[in-house]
């Protein structure tokens, strides 16, 4: 790197070194309560993951090494728009509590999202449906796995391929041994320090130097980022709302966190979690507006943050950033881990491979996916490919055209399968055609609109009559008799 390092080398090995050994220590000491030994106590905690832990992982999982540092630079480089619009992927969450709770209800012992689709809309959709999500699953894990070594680098020194395997590694390790518990428990911590770090570097900001102060600096420096009317931000702001809508709603981090937690908690969890969530690309962007009011000097444009901590704070500020940062790449890796690995135990090894399975094998098969998934993420975050947030920008082409199906899905009856189906394969397809033709930032809006009519229009033509018990009762279905079609009454 040429520019000097926000935090001296040897103290960020030191916390590295430091905080790589507790997540270890507690993945270990979750995993030795898993008393039970059974391949549901080690992917669902038992099914009774309480209000505040739910809250906690569900909150952690969707703060990134992204949201840290993507949300400033929108905020730096968009204004009021950039954070309110990274803002509005706290959407996605808030949105998915009233189906939360009606999937926990419909499917109270259902392991993944893949089982409602494979259920509710037979195999061709399915196929596809889990086609999207391991697209979308690659490139979050490889976001995070780049995330590490480059973030890292940029904070510290401390080697690109060294620090992204080190976050990989000890990140697989801690959710091979421990499971759920050990997953849930670390986000709990990592969630608590994200939190309280950012309230106290964005008050230090606006204390310092003043919120008078930096709204009028804005009038004079940069207007146009008080612009509400900016069509950029505008339509920044759109397309995040209902990508991050995709990302939820397909993803099986957050169906796993359904299927953990009590029916009595299921609905505030996410409520609180997606509230508690906006609060932090707001705080984040708020503070890259003090580095736009201030003038101070940005060579790169992700690193605003750290920037405005270390002025603030000097190495103080630094170690805080590294922390962060740090917390935040853990608590999205460790939940992608696990759930992925429980989406291919399911729908891949007991559904397709071995129907047979007992819950041991599928415990191992955990297990395994777990430990391949981890080194996959390594294999293909090695070199430095593309932008995090322009990976991103790219799978969301593809989760838009999940949004309705799985909508339509869950509170219609007459929602068709075939409807389904072409849904996702045309607004995928439209969605990467946008991405690449006209603009990123149109590929997910694209996508979830050409689904929706694609879903709604089939239904209305040829409506069906679903039978909801069939989903309660999927437990006892064999894999033929889902493949024969789902009865309707």
């Amino acid at each position: 790197m040429g520019e000097q390092p926000f935090l001296n080398p040897s103290l960020a090995w030191g916390l590295l070194a430091a905080f790589s050994l507790l997540w270890v220590v507690l993945g270990f000491w979750w995993g030795r309560k898993n008393t039970t030994g059974t391949s549901d106590e080690y992917m669902f905690a038992g099914r009774n993951i309480g209000l505040a832990l739910t809250t906690a992982t569900l909150m952690a999982s969707w703060v990134t090494g992204n949201t840290t540092l993507s949300a400033p630079e929108m905020g730096y480089n968009l204004g009021l728009w950039g954070m309110i619009g990274y803002a509005l992927a706290g959407l996605g969450l808030l949105f998915f509590a009233p189906l939360a709770i009606r999937i926990k209800r419909l499917l109270p012992a259902g392991h993944t999202s893949g089982d409602f689709v494979r259920l509710r809309y037979g195999r061709a959709t399915w196929y596809l449906f889990l086609l999207i999500t391991m697209v979308y699953t690659l490139g979050f894990l490889i976001t995070q796995g780049m995330g590490a070594g480059l973030l890292l680098e940029a904070l510290s020194g401390i080697n690109y391929t060294v620090g992204m395997l080190t976050v990989i590694s000890v990140s697989t390790i801690y959710t091979l041994f421990g499971g759920m518990r050990a997953v849930v428990g670390t986000d709990f911590i990592q969630s608590m320090l994200i939190m309280a770090i950012l309230v106290v570097v964005a008050f230090l900001a606006y204390t310092t130097y003043g919120t008078a102060e930096i709204y009028d600096s804005l009038t004079v420096a940069a207007p146009d980022r008080l612009n509400f009317l900016l069509p950029a931000g505008l339509l920044f702001a759109w397309n995040t709302g209902l990508f991050s809508m995709g990302e939820i709603f397909q993803g099986n981090i957050w169906w796993s966190r359904i299927f953990a937690s009590r029916e009595s908690v299921v609905f505030k969890s996410f409520i609180f979690s997606g509230i508690a969530w906006i609060t932090v690309p707001i705080v984040t962007g708020a503070i890259a507006l003090v580095a736009l009011a201030q003038d101070f000097d940005v060579p790169q444009v992700n690193m605003v943050f750290p920037i405005v901590a270390a002025r603030l704070l000097g190495s103080g500020g630094a170690v805080l950033v590294f922390v962060i940062i740090l917390s935040s790449l853990a608590s999205t890796l460790d939940s992608l881990l696990a759930a992925t690995a429980d989406l291919l135990a399911e729908d891949v090894y007991r559904q397709m491979i071995n129907p047979q399975a007992t819950d041991q094998q599928l415990q191992q098969a955990t297990r395994l996916f777990v430990v391949v998934l981890g080194l996959a993420t390594i294999a293909l975050s090695w070199n430095y490919v593309t932008t995090m947030y322009g990976m991103l920008l790219l799978t969301g082409a593809l989760v838009g055209s999940t949004i309705w199906p799985i909508a339509y899905g869950l509170y219609w009856k007459s929602a068709n399968r075939q409807g389904a189906f072409w849904a996702m394969l045309s607004g995928s397809v439209v969605g990467l055609t946008a991405y690449f033709a006209i603009a990123p930032y149109c590929a997910a809006l694209l996508s979830a609109t050409v689904s929706a009519v694609v879903m709604g229009v089939w239904t209305h033509l040829k409506p069906e009559n679903f039978n909801w018990r069939t989903l309660a009762e999927s437990e006892s279905l064999t894999p033929e008799s889902v493949h024969a079609g789902v009865p309707s009454v």
